[in-house]
């Protein structure tokens, strides 16, 4: 948690060695809220994207075979909703989700003030894709330390987990990206950023019970779980959803490039 408040500290001192210290909230997205109906739209989106990202994932990777699915009877499932059954269990992690998400909020905001708060505008000049690219592969380098330590991949050898962690960057970070344009806010995707990291634990619902799970392949984690959002990915690049001149007053978006 120590180390998610490292990008805004960057973000600050980039900020006042520029001598735009007094731009800054405004430059990163934390205020002013501009569009109200927009921004409420993208808060509800920051709750489903996140989950629907990780609950795809299962799906994919079972049927390619590289996630060891339990989609006939759900032993884990069944076991961990005891006597008050599925519907009742998901419904109520459901809003354990929202709760650890809106506890997420504050240290998630450390890290996406800086990626999508004050990076993500500073690359539009490159272009979608570009920008995308750049902003997720930083994203996944940052992780590094903790990656080359194990953790998210533990079966990965030689570096291999931070080349999977950026590769999950770039994807997921697509997504928080697009709540920032759309809203021209960070606080969406911070929400996302805590949503996403309080549903990871639910692909664990879908697994054959005593399995092991090598996340470089399956999960959204793994290759598998990226398939289906990079199909929706090049849509939206296509479409333009990822430009703030289409997203933001041009004045706007203007005044950001510079």
């Amino acid at each position: 948690m120590a180390m998610m408040v490292t990008p805004t500290i960057a973000a600050v001192t980039v900020s006042l060695l520029q001598r735009r210290g007094k731009q800054f909230i405004k430059e990163s997205g934390l205020a002013p809220i501009r569009k109200p109906k927009r921004f409420l739209l993208a808060v509800l989106l920051a709750y489903f994207v996140p989950i629907l990202l990780i609950v795809q994932a299962p799906f994919v990777g079972t049927w390619l075979g590289v996630f060891p699915g339990d989609f006939d009877q759900f032993m884990i499932l069944n076991f961990v909703s005891g006597t008050d059954g599925p519907a009742r269990y998901l419904l109520g992690q459901a809003g354990l989700i929202l709760v650890a998400g809106l506890l997420n909020l504050i240290p998630a905001l450390g890290e996406e003030i800086g990626w999508r708060g004050w990076l993500w505008p500073k690359l539009q000049p490159l272009g979608q894709a570009p920008a995308l690219l750049i902003s997720g592969v930083i994203w996944g380098l940052w992780h590094s330390p903790l990656i080359l330590l194990g953790y998210n991949y533990p079966f990965a050898k030689d570096g291999w987990g931070v080349v999977m962690m950026c590769g999950m960057c770039i994807v997921v970070g697509a997504f928080f990206a697009w709540l920032r344009t759309m809203s021209n806010s960070v606080w969406p995707a911070a929400l996302a950023h805590g949503i996403f990291n309080a549903s990871v634990g639910l692909v664990s619902l879908f697994m054959i019970m005593g399995s092991m799970l090598d996340t470089t392949k399956a999960s959204i984690l793994g290759w598998s779980g990226w398939i289906l959002p990079v199909v929706v990915i090049v849509l939206m690049v296509l479409a333009g959803a990822f430009s703030v001149t289409k997203s933001y007053p041009q004045r706007e978006s203007t005044e950001l490039r510079n």
